[in-house]
């Protein structure tokens, strides 16, 4: 509604993981590098943990679009909430197979033939999965047995895990020790601090088209901030409705009580 008003090519405060709004904050860098590190290093497991709504989601969209088609074979795993079969269909039909095999083993030797036929090829493979924290302890411990699989020379596999704290809860139960031990890269994303937050709305304002309208008044951003703790997707929806109270003001500026109202409308 206010997109043509403030002379948006596109709406500016989506919740849609779009990597090219996504803003590097200090820690959000540091994450991506760890990820690329640990693909690059092919260290096997990686663990990438944060709060609902602090962007690791989008991060997983900037990765899978920076790795290279010709020399990575990538599989994304979004609803985690398998059995170990189904599981493994998923997995072999993200990479482009059709899931022949009926029992677990066959199905595992058949994904086995798949990630050699890969190697071979001269790709490296990347599992990610999202909200793995929704994984059952079982399917848990089978992603633990498929890094098993590998060649004289290195894993057929680099498995990232992205979730919420809990996953970091789960993973530190003792039945899950032997997963535990294989990750060798694991990063927590943190919220943006409030200097973060200015730049974070100056910045998704700019790449959808904003040149200089609206601006945000200093109490607005600091009323966004306190509200939202820093959690992106929460900024996300506090700008969106506080433009909308600029809009039906007819005002190039957000205030405070724009974003009081925007407060009460969204029930934070």
């Amino acid at each position: 509604m206010y997109e043509s008003y403030f002379g948006f090519r596109e709406m500016p405060f989506n919740i849609t993981p779009d990597p090219k709004f996504l803003f590097l904050s200090p820690t959000h860098m540091n994450a991506l590098q760890y990820l690329r590190y640990g693909i690059k290093e092919r260290k096997g497991f990686i663990v990438l943990t944060g709060e609902v709504g602090c962007g690791k989601t989008t991060l997983c969209r900037k990765l899978l679009e920076e790795l290279d088609p010709e020399h990575y074979q990538t599989a994304l795993i979004l609803n985690p909430r398998l059995s170990e079969t189904q599981l493994l269909k998923a997995i072999l039909m993200e990479m482009g197979e059709e899931a022949k095999a009926r029992s677990r083993s066959d199905l595992l030797n058949q994904l086995n033939s798949a990630l050699l036929d890969r190697i071979h090829a001269g790709k490296d493979i990347v599992l990610i999965i999202d909200e793995s924290q929704n994984l059952a302890f079982d399917a848990l411990e089978h992603i633990r047995l498929l890094s098993n699989l590998e060649t004289d020379k290195q894993k057929l596999l680099q498995i990232i895990l992205i979730g919420q704290p809990e996953l970091k809860e789960k993973l530190s139960e003792k039945r899950l020790r032997q997963l535990k031990q294989r990750i060798l890269v694991q990063f927590d994303l943190t919220p943006l601090s409030q200097e973060q937050v200015i730049h974070y709305i100056q910045h998704r304002l700019s790449m959808a088209g904003g040149m200089g309208r609206p601006s945000f008044t200093p109490y607005a951003y600091r009323k966004i901030f306190k509200i939202s703790r820093g959690i992106p997707r929460l900024i996300n929806n506090l700008s969106d409705k506080s433009l909308l109270s600029a809009f039906t003001r007819s005002s190039d500026s957000v205030n405070y009580w724009d974003v009081r109202r925007a407060q009460k409308d969204l029930s934070l």
